[in-house]
């Protein structure tokens, strides 16, 4: 998926550490034109930038595509991160300049690997009636961000236990695995509750977490140790909002309401490095982001003007996404201040 706010936003992202959990409310945002589909954006925010690695979080839907149009997101390039699509209800075209055409499905993992360049293409077919879902984005560590890119497709087995049920699509949660490889280590797990059930979940201390709520409201109550949780106020995180789980604990007791809950449970380590991120990009510095829109542009225009058909686009280092005949997505202007690194 593409960020297509036409002024976004310089985000400087620094991991930063909490005493308690935090939730974070979403804001909306468009995905471009007058009929747009709408996604609840609730990372980056400008207290917290990234969960672990996870540095770009939308959620969008229920949504009704007689009324939205749907999702038809043109060719458009990303480097230096993964992009991680997680379907709820609906079906969504994927094709990218790797040579790679998939379909995203609900409960099956697409993972894409920007690294050093990709463009890629993503639309809702005729069939889809409805689109809910999650688009979230991995930043790559310095000593990968360059790699190929590329494109893994996981269907994730279903764990159950009494008034739960969960899919675990990236790293290690509830006895389950993901045997997809990551370039740190990552979570990712969607959790489903029943009306009132509470169900306790270990995790990794030493990284942080996000529980994002789909649907419903759960109470989360988090504690350093598996057995530590008396006295401990649980948190109320509605429909929509994303918890912060911080370093420290190691377990979390999720308690849904009397509708139950359907929620993603994200983490990793402390990413430990600074990124500028801006538009579709992921970088280290001003002149680097500069460069990547500077290519993608070279890449998408002749005489000055963006080609009508993406089979049209040149050579370069986002390529080209092959079966895709959309005009691709020009970058936005660079904003006039310089775009900042901090550590």
């Amino acid at each position: 998926m593409s960020n297509t706010e036409r002024r976004p936003d310089e985000v400087v992202c620094e991991a930063a550490g909490a005493a308690a959990i935090e939730v974070m409310t979403s804001r909306e945002v468009p995905l471009g034109g007058p009929r747009a589909m709408r996604v609840r954006r609730t990372l980056p925010q400008r207290q917290r930038s990234l969960i672990g690695a996870w540095c770009f979080v939308d959620h969008y839907g229920p949504d009704d595509v007689a009324e939205t149009g749907g999702m038809s997101v043109a060719p458009h390039p990303h480097t230096g991160l993964q992009t991680v699509s997680w379907l709820f209800t609906g079906e969504i075209e994927h094709r990218d300049s790797a040579g790679n055409h998939a379909w995203v499905r609900p409960g099956e993992l697409n993972l894409m690997t920007g690294g050093r360049g990709i463009s890629h293409s993503e639309v809702s077919p005729p069939s889809t009636t409805t689109l809910h879902g999650v688009q979230l984005w991995v930043a790559l560590p310095d000593a990968d961000r360059a790699v190929d890119p590329g494109f893994e497709h996981h269907v994730p087995d279903e764990v159950a236990g009494e008034g739960w049920r969960a899919r675990v699509f990236l790293g290690s949660l509830l006895g389950e695995v993901s045997p997809v490889v990551t370039h740190t280590p990552l979570l990712g797990a969607e959790v489903v509750l029943d009306p009132g059930a509470t169900l306790d979940v270990p995790l990794e201390e030493s990284h942080e977490h996000g529980v994002l709520v789909d649907t419903g409201g759960v109470a989360i109550t988090g504690a350093a140790t598996t057995d530590d949780q008396h006295g401990v106020e649980p948190v109320e995180v509605p429909r929509h909002d994303l918890a912060y789980v911080p370093t420290g604990t190691g377990k979390v007791r999720l308690t849904a309401g009397h509708e139950g809950a359907r929620l993603l449970v994200l983490g990793g380590p402390p990413f430990g490095e600074a990124i500028v991120m801006w538009w579709n990009f992921v970088g280290r510095s001003h002149e680097e982001v500069a460069a990547f829109r500077q290519q993608w542009q070279d890449q998408i225009t002749r005489d000055g003007e963006v080609v009508a058909d993406s089979q049209d686009v040149a050579d370069g280092p986002f390529g080209t996404v092959l079966g895709d005949h959309l005009p691709p997505i020009p970058a936005p202007a660079l904003p006039n201040a310089r775009l900042k690194e901090r550590r």
